[in-house]
């Protein structure tokens, strides 16, 4: 009994090239993008003494990330984490408003497999020349446009590796040591990580990434709506369709010639005729190409077109059509959008640089003095977040006569000078001496001050002072 397989063979796609509108939008964008990926790192943006000067910087052996003005240090990953919500939130709205225009001109998936076909087609032609090719023999000829375009795919890899190490990195000191060896193991490792995965999902997987791996397309049509823009097909206008020639009656008929230019310039291989798919992108290509042949029939353009359900329906019905840019779903966004901007601007206008934590010491939980006098133990930590060295005055509150020792030092007083290294954390052992008359008992609150005697600044954290029970 012959078997039957359930598994269909994949069949490399070979997007022809078309120019048009979206083409030319797509190549803007890949430019853009490139420019930002691989310049922003050599921004500089003056922080000061012992402060990074590079404008963008995630600085994992220093604990801290660096966006431009703002400075994040690890007990303020929220502030990242509103970013990325952020993010996700103007990527709903967009889908919501342009549909899969994310996948179409933003992704990096898509920017890279444009620009990795790009090199494919200057060295082997357009797609029926590279059809071609891949069909025939193995030559001299054929093994070296093949290993030219694989070997400029790696050199793009490589550089798409470095560009992501460089946001990691000082990228002087890293372009200075990377190309000499001495960049040091983590870094060639994360470059070679990035290199290849960009090598493999933008030169050989391609389309398959977008169809099979990311999980984006499976939930994004729940943001879709009828007033959303997707790319459509005409088919009350296209159907039914048939081929034509210039000067050919399209009486009776759909102006749809079958020419399958919309097949093949689509960069997933699909038949945009066939409906809205998981596998189109939105990438408008398709338009161009129709375009393109309504042209040279001298019929009206947009048979593919970019477009919402509700227009295309109206039009067909030949009701007047208009956008519903403001609608629930994208008055919700925005409203979203709106708020957590304004609530991240209000906590960075308002972020200390000054944090400290107070932790009582358990064992034992207070000493008895020979005056009578009860003595507590805490460990202080002093968060300075200014690139240069302060002085902190330290002082107890919530007990009368209270006093404070640095372990280690002679000085007992009812405020200490502390001082604290640039862009660190520094720790002291403290104890605290407070008459037995001016506690509450077995637990009496008690505050922590502290004031920057440079800047002003003040911070405070409660705590308890133990005593015995009355």
């Amino acid at each position: 009994m012959e078997k039957v397989s359930l598994y269909a063979e994949h069949v490399k796609v070979q997007p022809k090239h078309m120019p048009g509108l979206f083409r030319s939008i797509k190549n803007w964008a890949n430019v853009a993008f490139m420019l930002i990926y691989f310049l922003t790192p050599w921004l500089r943006w003056d922080r000061g003494p012992n402060a990074p000067d590079q404008a963008i910087l995630l600085d994992l052996e220093g604990r801290r990330a660096y966006l431009l003005w703002l400075e994040i240090w690890p007990q303020e990953i929220y502030y990242l984490t509103g970013l990325l919500v952020l993010g996700a939130l103007g990527l709903f709205f967009a889908t919501a408003l342009l549909g899969r225009v994310w996948c179409g001109f933003a992704c990096i998936q898509t920017v890279f497999t444009d620009i990795f076909v790009m090199v494919e087609r200057w060295l082997e032609g357009d797609r029926n020349a590279r059809i071609k090719l891949d069909r025939g023999p193995m030559t001299v000829g054929k093994f070296t446009r093949k290993a030219i375009k694989v070997t400029i795919w790696a050199l793009i890899s490589v550089a798409t590796g470095f560009g992501w190490a460089a946001y990691f990195n000082d990228v002087p000191t890293l372009a200075a040591t990377f190309l000499t060896g001495d960049a040091g193991w983590g870094v060639y490792l994360s470059v070679g990580i990035v290199a290849g995965f960009c090598f493999l999902l933008a030169g050989w997987a391609r389309e398959q990434v977008c169809i099979y791996m990311c999980p984006w397309p499976r939930f994004q049509a729940s943001m879709f709506d009828e007033d959303s823009l997707i790319v459509t097909y005409e088919k009350w206008r296209g159907e039914p369709r048939g081929f034509a020639k210039k000067g050919t009656s399209f009486e009776n008929r759909g102006h749809c010639v079958d020419c399958t230019l919309c097949v093949q310039v689509c960069p997933t291989g699909i038949d945009i005729r066939n409906g809205s798919q998981l596998a189109c992108i939105g990438c408008g290509l398709c338009v161009d190409a129709c375009n393109s042949m309504m042209d040279r029939l001298d019929l009206p353009r947009w048979l593919i077109t970019y477009d919402s359900t509700n227009r295309q329906l109206a039009r067909a019905r030949g009701e007047p059509i208009k956008h519903r840019l403001i609608r629930p779903r994208t008055i919700i966004y925005a409203a979203l959008i709106t708020v957590l901007v304004l609530v991240m601007i209000l906590g960075v206008s308002t972020r200390s640089r000054l944090e400290v934590t107070v932790l009582h010491e358990r064992s034992p939980l207070f000493v008895t003095l020979t005056d009578g006098s009860i003595r507590n133990g805490y460990t202080l930590k002093i968060l300075n977040k200014r690139p240069e060295k302060n002085t902190y005055a330290v002082s107890l509150r919530g007990v009368e006569g209270g006093t404070l020792k640095v372990v280690g030092s002679d000085i007992e007083a009812g405020e200490l000078q502390l001082e604290v290294e640039p862009n660190s954390v520094a720790t002291f052992r403290v104890y605290a001496t407070a008459p037995q008359k001016a506690l509450e008992g077995k637990a009496t609150d008690v505050t922590f001050a502290l004031r920057n005697l440079h800047t002003g600044e003040a911070a405070s954290r409660g705590s308890l002072f133990a005593g015995p029970q009355r």
